[in-house]
């Protein structure tokens, strides 16, 4: 089996979800995971696929030309899904939008060697005063000598300085 991770880029319309996903299909893939999302009037997305290695080159070229439909989609063959060691925490952030908030969040979590799993982010307007107010999801993956307290201790004060809310999950 080979497993294929595409980064997928166009146009946002009805149908391209079922193009991409009869592709896999008809070349025998399983259409393992995936985020999806409507950006600034664009389809974005990345997916993870696994296909019959008898089946990987037509998936490639199908989806190659995929591209003269106005649909990029990059196509990087992967190893399995091996998920990286460490104790998972769960982050969430919420404050009002400011330039730089995803910068200094990643950067506190980089800082003392842990990485991040996944991230999900938005803004809407804030119930009370209908200004920008951005929140932020993500799991956080801790090294074996990183406690949750150090993490904790790194966030706070982060968020003291940016007047954020975070809260962790172990």
């Amino acid at each position: 089996m080979t497993t294929f991770v595409l980064t997928v880029l166009g146009d946002d319309r009805p149908g391209l979800v079922d193009t991409l996903s009869g592709l896999v299909s008809r070349h025998g893939g399983s259409w393992e995971r995936s985020e999806m999302a409507r950006l600034g009037g664009k389809f974005a997305g990345i997916v993870q696929v696994v296909v019959p290695e008898a089946g990987a080159a037509g998936l490639q070229a199908a989806l190659s030309a995929l591209h003269d439909d106005g649909l990029q989609v990059i196509i990087e063959r992967t190893e399995a899904d091996v998920a990286p060691s460490g104790h998972r925490v769960g982050l969430s952030l919420v404050g009002t939008d400011q330039p730089g908030l995803v910068h200094a969040m990643s950067a506190a979590i980089a800082s003392i060697g842990a990485s991040i799993e996944e991230l999900a982010t938005a803004t809407s307007d804030a119930p009370m005063s209908g200004g920008p107010l951005f929140t932020a999801t993500a799991t956080v993956v801790l090294p074996a000598t990183v406690t949750v307290d150090q993490l904790r201790a790194q966030l706070e004060d982060l968020a003291g300085n940016l007047m954020v809310d975070i809260d962790l999950t172990d």
